[in-house]
């Protein structure tokens, strides 16, 4: 087993973990923090004599006494992939990650808008899905690629005159002006993968009572002329699963894909809404790093995963497990990393 000599510890950086589906990005770092809050990699191995191992608190000034962990730019709970994290001083440098390039794949399934664009939300309308061929879809993405002007969900936490925009669509508050559009640029969007109806995708179960879609189209007075939702049903065929397909594309900093998705539903005469995200890459961190660059890859999750529930023996290193795989990713911010030597 290789061995790791000690250098100047503990150490400030950043590395990327795998982050998987399900989880918020405050949970993933949270969990985090219980492992790094009691490695001497970055803490002070007198404050941890000190003070002893335990758990460490996720809020507050004394947690931020502890170590100061963030990360470089939120995924949803649907969402995996890459996940950057700063530790110490290396927070610091997260701002980077917000605006830097980034890549992703998502699956997108037609026929069905959600009120959070993606299938963890409501049913908010259906509509016809069967004409939407592949090359209707290929032709209407020429219009998302290069620089656009995106409008963020109206069911999104982004606030107009202090209220959350999610808060008038609820309350049937109409809003006041039309929702800012970002610019951002599309730098390439493409289909991956058509599945068709060869898959287990289907719409979510939950759907808008009447009331609901009342409230969001009284929201929506104060932007549009006569605001109408309601669903266009075609006759169903057996069992067949509406049209899936997966994007692959790469963006600017502020992109929403799940926008993306949405708006294509509209280009193509239909619906849609996004059913799996992945970010494959966040400025130099990526899912699979190139060979001949300065790319770096991810951590797997069940990594931290299994040492939350046991850390492991420390090896002939000096390192358990989990602080190996990070030694071998870290991009040290402050402070030599830690060599390993034959």
């Amino acid at each position: 087993m290789p061995k790791v000599t000690l250098p100047q510890l503990p150490v400030s950086g950043l590395f990327a973990v795998m982050k998987p589906s399900g989880p918020t990005s405050m949970s993933v770092i949270n969990d985090l923090k219980q492992l790094v809050g009691n490695s001497r990699l970055f803490v002070d191995a007198d404050k941890l004599e000190t003070r002893g191992k335990g758990k460490i608190p996720t809020r507050g000034k004394r947690a931020r006494g502890i170590v100061k962990i963030g990360q470089g730019g939120t995924l949803d709970p649907l969402a995996d992939g890459v996940l950057v994290v700063g530790i110490g001083k290396g927070t610091r440098h997260l701002n980077e990650f917000l605006d830097c390039v980034k890549e992703y794949r998502t699956t997108a399934l037609l026929g069905c808008e959600t009120d959070t664009y993606d299938s963890e939300g409501s049913r908010v309308r259906v509509a016809p899905w069967r004409h939407v061929t592949r090359e209707a879809v290929e032709s209407a993405l020429s219009n998302f690629r290069g620089e656009i002007h995106q409008a963020p969900p109206i069911f999104s936490a982004l606030k107009m005159e202090g209220r959350p925009l999610y808060d008038y669509a609820r309350k049937g508050i109409p809003l006041p002006r039309p929702i800012e559009k970002r610019k951002v640029t599309i730098h390439s969007l493409d289909i991956l993968e058509w599945k068709g109806s060869d898959h287990q995708f289907r719409w979510p179960e939950k759907e808008f009572t009447s009331d609901e879609k009342k409230a969001m189209e009284k929201a929506l007075e104060g932007v549009e002329e006569n605001p109408v939702i309601k669903d266009e049903l075609e006759p169903a065929v057996g069992d067949e699963s509406p049209t899936a397909f997966v994007l692959s594309m790469k963006v600017s900093g502020g992109t929403y894909v799940r926008s993306i998705v949405h708006d294509l539903g509209h280009a193509v005469g239909s619906a849609a809404h996004v059913v799996t995200l992945t970010r494959s890459r966040q400025g130099r961190f990526a899912l699979e790093p190139a060979t001949d660059s300065e790319d770096k890859g991810c951590v797997p999750w069940d990594v931290f995963s299994r040492a939350s529930e046991s850390e492991g023996d420390v090896g002939e290193d000096g390192w358990t497990q989990w602080e190996r795989e990070v030694i071998d990713h870290l991009e040290i911010v402050e402070g030599p990393k830690p060599q390993k030597t034959s």
